[in-house]
């Protein structure tokens, strides 16, 4: 039996709490249901005993989760590309396919573990990831080489630096299906999150008042139009969040009736979603999407140093697998 290690170091603001809390919050997205059964079929345990759900862990406790080594996609990088690596600063060029932390469906081949393995410092200390990207989104991932940078990174992109001399900005690229009737809007459609076949994992536009609603604002610009062999037209978008919202870009897009190539959960069809995860997408699925991910690319970030004021602009390259879906297309002038 071939088994993974994932390692776990507790932070402070969890000491105290229930070994299944702890891991719900650091798995993301998995129920308690599910990690209780995570913990009783792996082999959960810190230096010295086994742990159960029940354990209660402490600031600094050292975890391991030995599981079975899963069926994850194939193909996924054993390195990540270096963009940017200064002042305890390090950014790095996330390949579509790979989830930043290890979560309830993935467990080996994340961003943490490739930095734990291979962007340690003389101190042994990896760089941890300021912000999140979603797992089928490539680009721009930047991480604090400290804990004092990582939590300054992380309040300036929790509040956006507004105050700074050049406020946070975030630039994406998103190829969607559709012909856009403007060369630049300003989309603000308040969103909230909503079931979708029984996974609450989806943002919908609802009316401002409606409990839940998060103002949202997303500024897009046309970059190309094209269209394929079969007459259907395509855009590449340039989209730059105002504000932070789970899959806001992708929502908006939507909303706006310009799926993003690709998107399982904002696409032609919700129930696409669940049949992804339980890997019963049907042959008229991919059809539709197209791609095997979202076609969703984080360019461009900007900033100040939130600890020496200094200027930070960082960009990553379009992809390979995005760069040769438009070179199948043909450019409408």
């Amino acid at each position: 039996m071939s088994l993974v290690e994932i390692p776990f170091i507790v932070e402070a603001n969890y000491d105290g709490w229930r070994l299944d809390r702890y891991l719900q919050q650091k798995l993301g997205r998995a129920s308690r249901a599910q990690v209780q059964r995570i913990i009783r079929e792996s082999l959960i345990q810190d230096e010295q005993r086994r742990l159960k759900p029940s354990s209660r862990v402490t600031a600094g406790l050292r975890i391991r989760i030995l599981k079975e080594e899963m069926l994850e996609p194939a193909g996924l990088p054993d390195e990540l590309g270096v963009l940017y690596d200064e002042e305890d600063i390090l950014a790095v060029d996330k390949p579509a396919g790979l989830p930043v932390h290890p979560t309830a469906r993935y467990f080996r081949g994340t961003v943490t573990t490739i930095l734990g393995r291979d962007h340690r410092d003389e101190a042994g200390r990896r760089p941890d990831p300021a912000h999140r990207l979603d797992r089928e989104t490539s680009g721009v991932l930047v991480c604090g080489r400290t804990k004092e940078m990582t939590r300054a990174l992380k309040e300036l992109f929790a509040r956006g630096g507004s105050k700074s001399r050049h406020p946070l900005q975030k630039v994406y690229l998103a190829l969607v299906e559709g012909e856009p009737a403007w060369e630049k809007k300003e989309i603000a459609h308040p969103l909230a999150l909503t079931g979708a076949h029984r996974v609450r994992i989806r943002m919908s536009v609802v009316d401002p008042d409606e409990p839940g609603a998060l103002p949202s604002k997303t500024i897009v610009e046309v970059v190309g139009r094209y269209r394929n062999e079969q007459e259907t037209c395509f855009a590449l978008l340039r989209c730059m969040p105002k504000t932070g919202r789970q899959h806001q870009i992708r929502a908006h897009l939507a909303a706006e009736g310009l799926p993003v190539v690709g998107d399982k959960i904002y696409g032609h069809d919700e129930a696409a979603f669940v049949r992804f995860t339980q890997d019963a997408l049907t042959e008229s699925d991919l059809k539709n999407l197209r791609l095997p991910r979202q076609a969703l690319h984080a360019l461009r970030i900007r900033f100040d140093n939130p600890l020496s004021g200094s200027f930070v602009e960082i960009e990553a390259p379009l992809p390979r697998d995005l760069s040769l879906f438009l070179k199948g297309l043909e450019r409408i002038e």
